[in-house]
This record gives structure tokens, C-alpha cells and sequence, in this order.
């Protein structure tokens, strides 16, 4: 037992000794040289180049009411919707879909919109409350090329329709089928349809849908507009009246969208199926003659012989004139040279010329406190 004793202190000795060797010594029994510091070394950052933007291809094909580029070819024949704008009809549905609105005066003093559908693909959305018809609508609507879709209309109108054969859609005579009645407003200003009963209807008319397209001037995608070419005077917002005092159309020029947006007695003019306010890129107002010709209040216009007009465009304003050019359209000119308008909406006002035009148009500029045309 001794012997054991002795072995294993032995044994408990040797291994204290080799424990203390390792911690006291380093590899030659000197201590441990101290680790040096590793430096660390920043690579210098490298200069990226901005990465220029791409141009963009332009497209293939422009609407020929727009002058919006388009992937494809827009071929449809137009469809030209009489829309009622008094009080009760509004706000109507579909105008923030048109390509063309028109405003002109119908008896005592109301007027009546215009609304042509060329370049817009969809065509379930609801249009309307649809009114009735008038020669001088007719003239409007055909000098696109357009099928007209109305409600009954004055026996002049009737006239024209039928005896010249016209291509129309008229919810009383012809076309029912193709319009519908709303519950949610009183009769007449609950009446609607929409583009694909409407060109159903035409086609079971058997009206041609091959027609020549007429176009307006339009400038190319971010050129000069010709009111900033002429150095125009400044418009940002503009009031057009008609014959009420009580009726007053009103535009203000949003300088981000380069739009003029619409209001009506300074109350917003909104698309009853989308709530977004009604706007144009071009606005026009012209003056022309216009004669009562019954008790009823029901006018004669006169769409042929030209006169003064306003360009409005990118928040100015400029004089032209009207001319009833060869093709049957109205245009717009100065100094016998025609004004391309900006890609985008137009809006066409007809006022009557029984005083200045500047009577019936106003503008002021950002800041002012109101200014007429002089």
C-alpha cells in the first residue's frame, strides 16, 4: 500500500510541473510573444457611373381625337352621345371616358354635352343621362363621322334623321333595346346606356363601321405648346358663361398634370362611375350665331360660316379663329395657319356672338385677383 501511495504522488507531482511549464513558457520556455494587431485595409469605394435613362420607344400608332400614342391601331367608328347637363342629370356618367366633349346652348338657356367615343377600349361603363336630339347636334356629330345615340328630338332633327338617312340610335324610335331606364332619378334624366349596346345596336342596323377617320393637329409627346410658342398670357383659371347667371362653367389649370379641370357653378363636375373630376388638355371657346326659331326656345346655329375663338393650353391663353374646313370639320386657326392642339381631351364651348367673346370668357392668372379678356 505504501508503494501505491508513493506512485501516486509521484504521478500528482509530474503533472503539476507540466501544467505550470505550460502556462510559464513559451515553445523555448520564454513567455509568449503578444499576438500583434492585424491592421485592417479599406479598399478605396469605386466611383458608379449613373446609369443614363432609357428613351422611350415611342408608339406605333396615335389616336386620331387624342393624340395619344397606342400599341395598336384605333380604328372605331366614333359614337357621338347627346348628354343631358341640366341640374338633376348631374353628375353624369362616362365623360371622363370621352375623347371630345362639346357644350352648346338648347332652349332657355341650358346646354347640352356632346360627349365623342373614339380611342377608349372599354365598353360596359355607363353613359348618360342621354337627351334629346337637334339639327345643329347632328351636324356636330356627324363631322366625326359618328353614329349619334339620343332620346326623341325636335321634328327638324327627326327630319334630318330619317330623310337623309342618317346613322343614329334614338332610344324612342329606333333603338330601345339598347337603353335602359335608372330607378335612382326621375324620368327624363335617369336614361344610360353604354358602348357595347350601343355599337350592338349599330350593328344590327347594319351601319358601317368602315369609315374614314378624321384627325386633328396634334403635337408631338412633349413639344412646345403653341400658346408657350406665341408667348401667351397666362390662364390658370377660367369662367365661361352662356346665357344663365346662374349657370357658370369654370376651369383651373393643375400645373402637375398640365390639365384643365372642370366645375360647374364652382361646385367640382365629376363621372358619377368613378368620382374623378372632369378635365381636358385643350380648351376652346368660340362664338357663332345663333337664332330662336319657335316659342319653344329651339335654336338654329350656325356651324359654317367662322369666327373668333380662344386656345387655351398649359395654363394659357391665345386668339384664333374657327373655320369649316373641306373635310366637314370645324377647326382652328391662326393667321390662316391651323393650331395643333397638345395630346389629350378637348373641350369645345359654342357661346352666341351677340357681344364680344371676351364678354363670355374670363381668366386670371396664378395671384391675380381677376382679370377679364381685353
Amino acid at each position: 500500500m505504501k508503494g501505491k501511495a508513493r506512485i501516486s504522488l509521484t504521478m500528482l507531482l509530474a503533472v503539476i510541473l507540466v501544467i505550470l511549464a505550460a502556462c510559464g513558457s513559451g515553445s523555448n520556455g520564454r513567455k509568449s510573444d503578444p499576438v500583434p494587431a492585424v491592421k485592417e485595409t479599406i479598399e478605396p469605394t469605386a466611383t458608379i457611373e449613373p446609369t443614363a435613362e432609357p428613351t422611350p420607344t415611342p408608339l406605333p400608332y396615335t389616336a386620331p381625337l387624342t393624340g395619344m400614342g397606342s400599341d395598336k391601331e384605333l380604328s372605331a367608328r366614333p359614337m357621338a352621345v347627346l348628354i343631358n347637363n341640366l341640374a338633376p342629370a348631374r353628375p353624369q356618367s362616362g365623360l371622363t371616358e370621352a375623347d371630345i366633349i362639346w357644350e352648346v346652348l338648347a332652349e332657355g338657356g341650358i346646354t347640352r354635352l356632346i360627349a365623342i367615343f373614339q380611342s377608349t377600349e372599354k365598353q360596359d361603363f355607363t353613359i348618360g343621362p342621354i337627351r334629346s336630339n337637334r339639327p345643329y347636334l347632328i351636324d356636330i356629330a356627324e363631322s366625326y363621322g359618328s353614329v349619334i345615340a339620343h332620346a326623341g328630338g325636335s321634328p327638324e332633327a327627326y327630319g334630318i334623321l330619317q330623310n337623309q338617312r342618317k346613322p343614329y340610335l334614338d332610344e324612342i324610335t329606333n333603338a330601345g333595346t339598347y337603353f335602359w331606364r335608372s330607378k335612382d332619378r326621375k324620368a327624363p334624366h335617369n336614361l344610360y346606356s353604354n358602348l357595347e349596346q350601343l355599337r350592338t345596336g349599330a350593328d344590327k342596323k347594319g351601319y358601317s363601321t368602315d369609315v374614314e377617320l378624321v384627325k386633328y393637329t396634334f403635337l408631338p409627346e412633349g413639344a412646345v405648346s403653341e400658346t408657350d410658342a406665341m408667348a401667351s398670357e397666362e390662364a390658370q383659371e377660367i369662367s365661361i358663361k352662356f346665357l344663365l347667371k346662374s349657370y357658370k362653367v369654370g376651369y383651373k389649370y393643375d400645373e402637375s398634370t398640365d390639365v384643365y379641370i372642370r366645375s360647374i357653378n364652382d361646385e367640382p363636375h365629376i363621372d358619377m362611375n368613378n368620382d374623378e373630376p372632369l378635365a381636358a388638355t385643350n380648351l376652346i371657346v368660340f362664338q357663332t350665331a345663333h337664332k330662336t326659331l319657335d316659342d319653344v326656345g329651339r335654336l338654329a346655329i350656325d356651324l359654317k360660316s367662322g369666327g373668333e375663338a380662344l386656345l387655351l393650353q398649359n395654363g394659357k391663353v391665345m386668339e384664333a379663329e374657327w373655320v369649316r374646313a373641306a373635310d366637314g370639320m370645324i377647326r382652328f386657326h391662326r393667321d390662316g395657319k391651323e393650331l395643333a392642339l397638345m395630346p389629350g381631351k378637348t373641350y369645345i364651348h359654342v357661346v352666341p356672338n351677340t357681344s364680344s367673346l371676351r364678354d363670355y370668357v374670363t381668366w386670371e392668372s396664378a395671384g391675380d385677383s381677376g382679370k377679364a379678356a381685353e
